[in-house]
């Protein structure tokens, strides 16, 4: 485990090097680029695509809890497994995946410090078999709300004392860019930000390998930026992920229980009709 921050969720590579055998734990890698878990993956770590599999396409919404249920026992993977996520870009989506667990309430969910580029740098091994886990029962719990924002919730949150947390680029704070090159299939009809929400790029939380910066540096970061008053969190991006990293950060290594993650983020609020927004430009 990776000692110092409010709760033990993190693991290093090291630490998982030496349980890749181990029957009580399932790895799962979920990739921004999902190509890149039949290129080379941890031994033993299934794969799960992030729009594929984790997205309901008809609602454009989270997998119903039975869905859910089957996807995850089809993976082989069961309430009773301590489940280690990773993936691309600084576990962008393994964060996001760390979330979606605990909205269903499972208990054994950790989250590797440094994302797949970090294992292969290191020389560790890898693998291009897909690995074939006997079918499991997985039977989610309850939907934890308390960990999730819908577009309501924010509307509420508008002049209160509730912190709204933008992790997009400054870029896409001003309104300067709709959204980031190379994601215009995720673009909304404005630019722009929730009025309210203060800046705080995703990215600002790594190091420069991805790994996440130590408790005293993020306290420091996100006291800076007056989002840790004691208040009510919402964290949102442009779909959901990069808010879930951030929501991660505060909740998980900070121990700032009342943080939700606004997974509609900016492609749902810039899109809705009769809401404001603000931008500078």
């Amino acid at each position: 485990m990776v000692a110092g921050y409010a709760k033990d969720v993190l693991v290093d590579t090291g630490w998982l090097a030496e349980r890749l055998e181990d029957e009580d734990i399932r790895i799962v890698e979920v990739d921004e680029n999902p190509a890149l878990y039949r290129e080379a993956h941890i031994p033993g770590a299934v794969g799960l695509h992030w729009r594929y599999d984790l997205q309901d396409r008809v609602r454009r919404d989270l997998l119903g809890p039975r869905e859910f249920g089957e996807l995850m026992g089809s993976r082989g993977i069961s309430r009773d497994h301590t489940i280690v996520l990773y993936g691309d870009r600084s576990n962008w989506f393994a964060a996001y995946t760390y979330w979606y667990l605990k909205y269903y309430g499972h208990e054994r969910v950790l989250l590797v410090n440094g994302p797949r580029e970090k294992w292969i740098a290191e020389g560790r091994p890898t693998s291009i078999v897909v690995p074939a886990h006997p079918a499991a029962v997985y039977e989610p719990g309850p939907a934890d709300a308390s960990i999730r924002a819908m577009r309501g919730d924010v509307l509420a949150a508008l002049g209160t004392a509730t912190r709204l947390v933008d992790v997009r680029s400054p870029q896409e704070y001003s309104g300067e860019l709709i959204t980031m090159t190379g994601y215009e299939h995720e673009s909304a009809q404005r630019g722009g930000r929730i009025p309210g929400a203060i800046s705080v790029p995703w990215a600002q939380a790594v190091t420069t390998e991805g790994t996440f910066k130590s408790r005293s540096d993020l306290e420091e970061l996100y006291t800076a930026k007056g989002v840790l008053t004691g208040d009510p969190i919402i964290g949102y991006c442009r779909i959901g992920e990069r808010s879930a990293h951030t929501w991660f950060v505060l909740r998980e290594l900070l121990g700032h229980d009342d943080v939700r993650n606004y997974d509609g983020s900016w492609t749902e609020w810039g899109n809705l009709v009769d809401v404001p927004i603000a931008k500078d430009v």
